[in-house]
């Protein structure tokens, strides 16, 4: 992909994409430059990824093809007033700030631009991230094809309606803390019992990825897959009459509305 990418900000998410979009050696780390006001962040990002940098976001949005603006939401405004003018005709423009809507943002800019709201997710720095995407009117199928090549450089691209952005951003951005502290409560309970922490990682992690790969590879419904190993009248059963017990989905289904609520208050 011959193509400028920029982003403005480098944040964890900003990371993310860019360490996965440099592992998959699909983008060269010449092709993306990134602007923060911080100087010590520039150095430790440039001296990870090799990439350019700057403090300048004008110079950022004056030679990308890409966009990004990985700023938070509450800085979108400021920047865009800096940016909107030097920003080029077919230059797409990337929102991943919860809160930030196309329609938002096409009136702080003024002036016709491809704007696409995406919502991806920290495991984009390993390439197994998902991303859910909506575009405006001005955005091609051909720039359709390259934005899916350049997202799927770290994971899976989902196109969705944007009015289901933040049902993206609970289950696809959010969800990965909710499962880091399922892994976290696996090995708790295998250390309890004897096995050594280190152990108790690998063996959480791996069950986790393994399942999650399982349910994507074969296109089996989860409760069937889970219903394969459950025997009767076996250890799995009676582990999992317990967490129904104790509420396990509900609670999950709870932590999905509360951040839903949230994604509404920051929306204004």
């Amino acid at each position: 992909m011959n193509r400028t990418i920029g982003f403005i900000g480098s944040g964890n998410i900003a990371k993310a994409m860019i360490g996965g979009m440099i592992k998959t050696k699909k983008i060269d780390p010449k092709q993306i430059i990134v602007s923060n006001r911080s100087l010590s962040s520039l150095q430790e990002i440039e001296q990870t990824y090799g990439i350019l940098t700057t403090r300048q976001n004008v110079e950022v949005a004056r030679n990308a093809d890409f966009l990004f603006l990985t700023t938070t939401s509450g800085m979108y405004g400021t920047v865009i007033e800096e940016i909107r003018d030097v920003i080029r005709e077919n230059t797409i423009l990337i929102l991943v700030a919860v809160g930030e809507t196309i329609e938002k943002n096409e009136k702080r800019l003024n002036r016709a631009i491809k704007i696409i709201k995406a919502m991806p997710n920290t495991p984009s720095l390993v390439g197994q991230g998902i991303t859910g995407i909506a575009v405006n009117d001005l955005v091609t199928p051909e720039d359709l094809e390259e934005i899916k090549a350049l997202f799927e450089c770290f994971g899976r691209v989902e196109f969705v309606d944007e009015s289901i952005m933040d049902v993206v951003t609970a289950i696809g951005g959010s969800s990965p803390a909710f499962t880091y502290m399922y892994i976290e409560a696996l090995a708790d309970g295998a250390v309890m019992y004897g096995m050594s922490r280190k152990q108790a990682y690998v063996f959480a992690a791996q069950a986790v990825l393994g399942a999650a790969k399982m349910l994507l590879e074969t296109g089996m419904h989860p409760g069937t897959l889970k219903d394969s190993v459950c025997s009767p009248g076996g250890t799995t059963i009676e582990s999992v009459a317990l967490l129904e017990d104790k509420g396990f989905r509900s609670a999950v289904i709870e932590a999905i509305k509360a951040n839903m609520e949230k994604a509404k208050k920051i929306h204004g």
